[in-house]
């Protein structure tokens, strides 16, 4: 048996490009604490940032409701549209009366410089000149009022098309065709989905901490996706009367995927810093039950059980049992296990 497992050793130290007898370099990475922040993790739900409620801001009847629940609309979408025959005459009388005012300011305007040349004539008194500049001034307020409710008429007549505010979802519809509606009226109620942020609790024994701090994690459901980091949360400066806790905002990155409006989720929020013992993710391995790393001491390769906890980043895992600080594992497990078995025959010849 001792003869057969030193045959296989010897083949796969050929495969490696290796004689026998020569140990294979294996590449090594020394266990070591890093500073990282210490986070409590709290249930949070996700909000839309921009949420609300279109309102009617002129009277009429609904022609047509253009959207409903679920439909996605784009800024600046035709939502709703409101009969306009009484806005479009309330312009045009409008735009007529600016006619006439506009007339009347020409017909003084020419009055005034034709008495300007009598005054300087000494044909008529300086009283009636006065008269014909103060008319002059009445005529041109009249212009600018008359061009006022032009603005007003317009606007109104616009307000007769009910737009999106911004891209997102209807979630709610309050309005039907026919139906009538005055100024102040909800009709519709629609969300974005491309900014959201997360709400949460924290008690206020953290609160000064945590404002300090400013930081997060977003733990996404996908047990696969990585956290999303997010600087610059915000903090509310009054807390609850009951539950004597102050709500944190954590603002998501736009247009995150898989999150939306009402979700349940985790956020890690920084309350300071630790010391973690960190080894490159590549250097664990599992066996069965059994979790583990290969360990480096001079010549030496050791097997080791750990037990091991988070990861950071991509490629670190934190060493919670079974390593010290400066003991070298193993980057190629495999290649570390060939020199292990190596080893131990070499032992029992």
């Amino acid at each position: 048996m001792l003869r057969s497992l030193s045959f296989l050793l010897l083949m796969m130290f050929a495969a490696t490009g290796l004689q026998a007898g020569e140990r294979p370099s294996i590449g090594t990475a020394a266990a070591s604490y890093v500073t990282l922040a210490r986070e409590e993790i709290f249930d949070g739900v996700i909000e839309a940032v921009h949420q609300s409620t279109v309102a009617a801001q002129t009277s009429g009847r609904v022609i047509d409701v253009l959207f409903d629940v679920d439909d996605y609309v784009t800024r600046d979408d035709i939502l709703i549209q409101l009969r306009d025959t009484e806005q479009r005459a309330r312009l045009t009388g409008a735009e007529s009366g600016l006619k006439e005012a506009r007339a009347r300011h020409a017909q003084v305007r020419d009055d005034l410089r034709r008495k300007q040349k009598l005054y300087k004539e000494q044909a008529i008194s300086k009283s009636e000149l006065e008269r014909a500049e103060a008319a002059l001034k009445t005529a041109a307020a009249a212009v600018d009022a008359a061009q006022a409710q032009i603005d007003e008429a317009r606007e109104q007549l616009e307000h007769t098309v009910i737009r999106a505010p911004y891209s997102g979802i209807v979630v709610e519809r309050l309005i039907e065709a026919g139906e009538s509606v005055q100024p102040g009226m909800p009709l519709m109620t629609g969300l974005s989905l491309e900014k959201l942020r997360v709400s949460t609790q924290v008690p206020e024994r953290l609160v000064e901490t945590v404002r300090s701090w400013r930081t997060a994690r977003v733990l996404l459901p996908d047990p696969a996706a990585v956290p999303v980091q997010v600087d610059g949360i915000t903090v509310s400066p009054r807390a609850d009367r009951v539950a004597h806790t102050f709500e944190v905002r954590v603002p998501l990155p736009d247009a995150t995927p898989g999150l939306y409006p009402g979700m349940s989720i985790k956020v890690a929020v920084t309350t300071g810093e630790v010391q973690r013992l960190l080894i490159p993710a590549t250097a664990i391995v599992h066996r069965s039950e059994v979790t583990g790393v290969y360990v480096i001491r001079g010549e030496e390769v050791f097997f080791r059980q750990v037990r091991v906890g988070r990861t950071y980043g991509d490629d670190r895992r934190e060493v919670l049992a079974g390593l010290a600080e400066g003991e070298q594992v193993a980057l190629d497990p495999v290649q570390a296990a060939i020199v292990l078995k190596g080893q131990q025959a070499g032992s029992r010849q």
